[in-house]
């Protein structure tokens, strides 16, 4: 098993072409699953400024040609330009970026509080499409943890905003004279789970009149669940009249054109527009309208504040020492084949013993305490080589571990292949003896 991963974010590539990748996200974890023999599992993370593919995979090259191909074809993008754009991590730098990631140490603002909660549903949603295997499971649990950790043991998830946080700080600069939040008209577009925070974001800051609009036509619900007043296609134009601040957080690829919104528009009205949406929900060139501001994802990842140097460091220590251990974890279960393997080879030994000892004295007392007595030393016998395995495979030793049980007792290994927990002991097979021999009342069991 390898960890790999694809990463496409605003570290790296302009946001257009991120959210281009990201509308590709619906689909892609059971096409790239489905398609190809080289993936075992597939877990995508979409949010409004990265797009990742994480997999566990059999062969890293295969698969990762795989990804890049089932990508391009959800998308407009040809595979050689996927290729060159999209970062490639294999093994345990997979494991660190997403600890990295979910603790908020990859975002445009860092320690941002939403990033945890979208690795948690991107697990939710592999889950419920039956895309994950145990390993992506545990990855993600355990990146879900480590964030958990760097919220409660330092400073960063105090410090840290969200994204939207940003941009609402962001336009409260721009406003106009004294005026508050409380005195601004506000539209807000979309009502998924980043408009709800949204709307959560500006009641925080006393905001009294917000509209929402919704191209779905789920305005009603929402505003029902979270207040304001839901926006018909007939009162939206007005609504746009009077609006002192917009905020798109649909993404729905209906996007409010720079003619519309000059036609509606008050001369001499100050507007400030908010675009959260990957895709735009407002014409880019809204800008050069006279009294308009526009802020964007890529306003807000310029303008984000660096957090102190202590709790970002404090974070991507616990990050680190998490993603040791995890690593460590994995490493151990590669053993898992051959601790089996050797535990067999015992027991096929052990049984034919045994078999000897019961054609020899039958079902006695003499005979069942014999047996108990070998299976006991065979169960010492093996847990030292049990400790080793592991710590040898904690160590990227499970080579040099195969490598003895072959010379020493001539085992020889395939492919390693799912098997039983090794940490179990070696069963107590009493009730071998118990169908050979009749059962009485002095019969034990180990």
């Amino acid at each position: 098993m390898v960890f790999l991963s694809l990463v496409a974010s605003h570290s790296q590539l302009d946001l257009e072409t991120v959210a281009q990748i990201s509308a590709s996200a619906d689909g892609l974890a059971a096409a790239s699953v489905n398609g190809s023999a080289a993936i075992n599992g597939a877990v995508v993370l979409a949010t409004c400024n990265r797009f990742e593919v994480y997999a566990d995979v059999e062969q890293a090259d295969d698969a990762a040609d795989h990804l890049v191909a089932t990508l391009a074809q959800h998308t407009d993008l040809s595979p050689d330009f996927l290729a060159r754009r999209l970062t490639t991590l294999e093994g345990e730098p997979v494991i660190e970026h997403l600890f990295s990631v979910g603790a908020g140490l990859d975002s445009a603002v860092v320690g941002e509080r939403e990033i945890a909660g979208q690795v948690r549903r991107a697990l939710t949603q592999a889950q419920q499409e039956k895309t994950t295997t145990s390993n992506l499971t545990r990855l993600f649990q355990n990146a879900t943890r480590a964030a958990k950790d760097v919220g409660s043991n330092t400073d960063l998830g105090m410090q840290g905003k969200s994204v939207v946080s940003v941009a609402l700080d962001l336009a409260e600069e721009l406003m106009a004279g004294d005026r508050e939040w409380s005195e601004q008209d506000v539209v807000l577009f979309g009502t998924g789970s980043y408009a709800g925070a949204t709307m959560a974001l500006l009641k925080e800051r006393g905001v009294k009149r917000i509209s929402v609009y919704s191209h779905s036509g789920r305005a009603a619900d929402f505003t029902a669940k979270r207040g304001g007043f839901p926006l018909s296609d007939e009162l939206l134009p007005q609504a746009l009249r009077e609006a002192d601040v917009i905020v798109g957080c649909s993404g729905g690829g209906h996007q409010l054109s720079r003619a519309e919104l000059e036609e509606l528009r008050v001369k001499n009205h100050p507007l400030i527009a908010i675009d959260m949406a990957l895709t735009h929900d407002f014409d880019p060139t809204l800008v050069e309208l006279p009294d308009a501001e526009l802020i964007t994802l890529e306003s807000v990842r310029m303008a984000a504040p660096t957090e102190q140097a202590m709790a970002v460091h404090a974070a991507s220590r616990i990050v680190k020492k998490a993603t040791a251990e995890f690593a460590a974890a994995q490493r151990e279960r590669e053993a898992d084949f051959a601790i089996v393997a050797l535990r067999q080879h015992t027991k096929t030994v052990l049984d034919a013993e045994i078999a000897k000892v019961r054609a020899q004295h039958g079902c006695t007392a003499a005979a069942e305490e014999v047996e108990l007595a070998m299976r006991r030393m065979v169960r010492q016998l093996l847990h030292v080589p049990t400790i080793r395995a592991r710590e040898l495979a904690g160590e990227g030793r499970t080579g040099e571990y195969v490598a003895a049980l072959e010379t020493l007792y001539g085992l020889e290994f395939s492919e390693p292949q799912a098997t039983e927990p090794a940490a179990q002991p070696v069963q107590e097979h009493a009730s071998a003896l118990a169908a050979s021999c009749p059962v009485n009342s002095k019969s034990k069991s180990a």
